[in-house]
């Protein structure tokens, strides 16, 4: 059995089907990870979240920002942005079973024997393992229920951005949110920062990346993570594995076995305009 983690797919289902095929991932015997972002941006999302569905127990995923907009727009909160190219799931004759099984998706996956974490941005220094487990269950536990779009009409926001017990409702929700699926930098004190999306060497000081800020988890376990497609896969420290690099801008889909650390690419089928490629870091 191999286990396959590969970043963020945006709709792109022809590269995603062709890097399984590149590495012979076979169903019921090998275990696909994806951090996240299924859906928007590429040609295909209907076709992913069909096939990612239809894998049962042999996928893990996590929901990233761009789901996460994906649910709002089916609930009526948010606008369907004809750039996210999403409209012919929305009119899908089975919308309502993927996006019904989509909102129920974790936030957060952990595996305890091979002490790997996966998210869709990472996880705040700002937090210890029980922290963000009881953060996880938190924002999972909403978008299962009823209630879901209330909670989704609420999440749009860059505050609060410093973590505190003391934080409850909304705004222990919103951030909890922005945490797990907006993240990229912060400051020295582990509050984060929503504004900055270019590579490390260009930011703003004192900004940090979350990972180079030490933080109780990173010290005991390796983090799989996607949504920022800027550092093209690279610059983290070790036991830190960013897998984003940008397919549906253009780039490559990148899969980590993690049995042997090996990687694997697939390039993008997509040419982007000079507009679509000024919004990489979105």
């Amino acid at each position: 059995m191999s286990t396959y983690l590969i970043g963020d797919v945006h709709g792109c289902y022809d590269e995603l089907i062709a890097l399984l095929q590149q590495v012979a991932f076979t169903p019921g015997k090998d275990m696909l990870w994806l951090t996240g972002d299924l859906v928007a941006r590429g040609p295909a999302s209907l076709d992913v979240l069909r096939y990612v569905k239809s894998l049962g127990d042999s996928v893990r995923i996590v929901l990233g920002n761009h789901d996460l907009h994906l649910l709002a727009v089916f609930a009526g909160i948010s606008r369907n942005k004809p750039k996210d190219r999403l409209t012919s799931l929305l009119e899908a004759p089975d919308a309502d079973e993927l996006l019904n099984w989509l909102r129920r998706q974790p936030m957060m996956q952990i595996d305890e024997e091979k002490k790997l974490i996966m998210t869709h941005a990472g996880i705040t220094p700002q937090w210890d393992l029980d922290t963000a487990r009881l953060c996880a269950r938190d924002v999972e536990a909403v978008l299962s229920s009823d209630s879901y779009p209330f909670f989704l009409d609420a999440m749009y926001g860059d505050l609060p951005n410093h973590w505190s017990k003391e934080l409850s409702g909304l705004a222990r929700l919103r951030f909890i949110t922005n945490a797990f699926t907006r993240m990229r930098f912060c400051f020295p004190n582990g509050q984060l920062d929503m504004y900055a999306k270019e590579s490390p060497e260009d930011a703003p000081a004192p900004l940090k990346p979350w990972f180079a800020i030490p933080g109780p988890v990173t010290q005991e376990y390796s983090i799989a993570f996607g949504h920022w497609a800027s550092l093209e896969g690279k610059g983290t420290p070790e036991g830190i594995y960013a897998l984003d690099t940008g397919c549906c801008w253009g780039g490559e889909l990148t899969c980590l076995r993690w049995e042997d650390k090996a990687y694997f690419v697939q390039p993008s089928n997509r040419r982007l305009s000079d507009g679509e490629s000024e919004a990489v870091a979105s």
